[in-house]
């Protein structure tokens, strides 16, 4: 499976965010991939005021990646925001093309260092996979890659591939955290971790909120053994990679660490 890992830095302008997306995904189709990944909070950047800018995942924005994604036959998977009953908005992973059409709700919120996500955002409770040519693709974002048993209940259910969207924070020690965390959660649950970041602001030439996670770059593809086989830097870029399928299972027979749980 061919993936590629869009690394942009998304603005405060769904509008403009929907450019970068048609741009990057004319790259990915262009390079013969399936899938393009981009990263959390595609629609409107951290450090936004969430609410304005939320959308249902059949609402125009959503609609709009649906047929960049139909005009290309690809399988694209974006960060948005939708509205929540209680008046806040979920962090919503849309994965649509190829027949399907969903989001996952981010179930772990990022109240840490000093941000509190959860003020605005509300958490969800579903995992949601997809499916590409007969291989099972979960989803996660973000904080979710601190929490191992989201991505082996994801293996659980028959993901190979686990495609996820990050607006990581900067900070002290927070790349060699970013960098570590991908690849244990590749190795816990035996599947490739396609880890698509948003660039540095800064190396983008973006003004970004001083205070939110507005992204370091590194976007990094692990695979089922905690390798990493591919790592951008932190600048806006297209990176393309084939996955190795069959290694899973291989890695699998040889570190059999899901059937061998006990707990």
């Amino acid at each position: 499976m061919r993936v590629a890992l869009c690394q942009i830095t998304s603005t405060a302008s769904p509008a403009e965010n929907l450019s970068l997306i048609g741009d990057a995904v004319g790259r990915a189709a262009a390079s013969g991939a399936s899938v393009a990944v981009f990263p959390e909070a595609t629609m409107a950047c951290f450090g936004t005021s969430l609410a304005p800018v939320a959308e249902p995942i059949d609402g125009p924005w959503a609609s709009s990646v649906a047929s960049i994604a139909a005009s290309h036959d690809m399988l694209v998977v974006a960060g948005m925001f939708t509205p929540a009953p209680d008046g806040r908005v979920f962090n919503t992973l849309l994965a649509t093309g190829r027949g399907q059409h969903v989001g996952y709700d981010k179930i772990h919120l990022f109240d840490a260092f000093g941000f509190a996500e959860s003020t605005t955002v509300a958490p969800g409770s579903d995992l949601i996979t997809v499916s590409v040519d007969d291989v099972t693709l979960g989803l996660a974002t973000c904080y979710d890659v601190r929490f191992p048993e989201l991505f082996t209940r994801l293996a659980d259910r028959g993901a190979t591939v686990v495609l996820m969207g990050a607006s990581w924070g900067a900070g002290p020690g927070k790349l060699a955290q970013w960098e570590l965390l991908v690849r244990a959660r590749a190795l816990d649950s035996t599947c490739w971790l396609v880890a698509c970041g948003q660039a540095d602001p800064t190396a983008s030439g973006v003004e970004a909120h001083p205070k939110a996670p507005t992204g370091i770059g590194y976007s990094t593809v692990a695979g089922p053994s905690g390798e990493v086989l591919a790592q951008l830097g932190e600048s806006p870029d297209v990176l393309v990679v084939d996955l190795d399928l069959p290694l899973v299972e291989k890695t699998r027979e040889s570190i059999p660490v899901l059937a061998n749980r006990q707990l």
